[in-house]
């Protein structure tokens, strides 16, 4: 069987065509140069991953996700990756303020979809719509299909990030193509949003590893709790 070995996450293809996706202890920040392993980490990442692409499912966004296999291994239809990110953002935030002068949590009304080109190399550049055609990496109306589902994503998101009193800052998604046409791929969990106390606004995702500013598990456990809870709420209503 293949094998594909990322920084958090390793993809075995199946003989039947599906692949197993196993969620591994590792966090790593600024493509990789700041890494560090966290004893139980995978195991949360792959329920709060596996929680909030079954959501993003139900509300009509299709996804790659098909069952879990075990503590940290989830099963998933197999697609051919589109080299793109799609970041959606509510506040600016990281890169964006850095690019903008804009203060930290500057509201952005409406969201800003931006998409990057996914090159560790090149240091995962912003390109724009000309950019993706010169570099023939995707087809006009698959951008405009990714830039759509990305922002109806990152909504029906941030309505259950409201019910369980979290703050969603922004958010990193992936697509890939398969039969059944463009899916939401790879994740969905603290490794690749923002989340942030409503309250209190400390952070609870890879932003406390990337600041070295607190306990990183405590934050993603935090965010399953508060999401297994917000999902019950839904169920009930």
């Amino acid at each position: 069987m293949q094998q594909y070995e990322g920084k958090a996450k390793r993809v075995t293809v199946r003989d039947d065509g599906d692949v197993e996706i196993y969620y591994k202890d590792d966090a790593t920040a600024f493509n990789g140069q700041k890494h560090e392993l966290f004893a139980g980490k995978g195991a949360l990442n792959s329920q709060i991953a596996e929680r909030l692409l079954v959501y993003l499912q139900q509300r009509g966004t299709p996804t790659h996700h098909v069952q879990r296999l075990d503590d940290r291994t989830l099963l998933a239809k197999r697609v051919k990756i589109f080299p793109l990110e799609v970041v959606v953002r509510f506040k600016v935030a990281g890169s964006l303020a850095k690019r903008t002068g804009l203060p930290d949590n500057t509201v952005c009304a409406p969201p800003i979809v931006e998409t990057y080109y996914k090159r560790d190399d090149l240091g995962d550049p912003i390109v724009n719509d000309d950019h993706i055609r010169l570099l023939g990496i995707a087809t006009p109306a698959d951008v405009l299909t990714l830039r759509r589902m990305a922002l109806k994503a990152a909504l029906d998101l941030k309505a259950l990030c409201d019910k369980a009193e979290i703050d969603l800052v922004d958010l990193k998604l992936e697509f890939g193509q398969s039969g059944a046409g463009i899916l939401l791929a790879d994740e969905v969990s603290p490794d690749t949003c923002r989340f942030r106390d409503k309250k209190t606004g400390s952070s609870l995702d890879k932003d406390v590893f990337r600041q070295g500013k607190g306990d990183l598990l405590s934050g993603y456990r935090e965010v399953l709790q508060r999401f297994e809870k917000a999902l019950a709420e839904v169920v009930r209503a």
